[in-house]
């Protein structure tokens, strides 16, 4: 779904595609984040639909406001905690920046630890 945001010259409409990108790529860029995890479902929603799904990020957007869920895979020995609030942050700032959007929620399902030698 796309929202659009009214303007004085005109609309800009930001799609889900687009925050849920911004989202994923600021949560890899956050220390202590191994990989994003995409789950059983939306594997299966690829291989089915040939569709280029988020991996782990799933947003609603609304005209001003947008929420944001993040399922992740950390790195062992790292404090998760911490390592959940840097990410929350990081995607806040990352999309409401480039999007202009509020971000109203960001929640983060701890879904694995990785060993820094594991293929993810």
């Amino acid at each position: 779904m796309t929202e659009q945001l009214q303007l004085d010259m005109g609309h800009i409409r930001i799609s889900d595609d687009v925050v849920a990108k911004i989202a994923g790529m600021a949560a890899l860029e956050t220390p202590g984040i191994a990989a994003m995890s995409g789950g059983l479902s939306e594997g299966w929603a690829k291989r089915l639909s040939g569709k280029n799904v988020q991996k782990g990020v799933t947003v609603e957007v609304g005209q001003l406001e947008a929420a944001i869920d993040l399922r992740i895979i950390v790195l062992y020995e790292t404090p998760i905690h911490e390592v959940c609030r840097m990410l929350q942050q990081n995607v806040r700032e990352a999309v409401e920046n480039m999007s202009g959007l509020k971000i109203v929620e960001v929640n983060v399902k701890v879904e694995g630890v990785a060993f820094k030698d594991d293929e993810i």
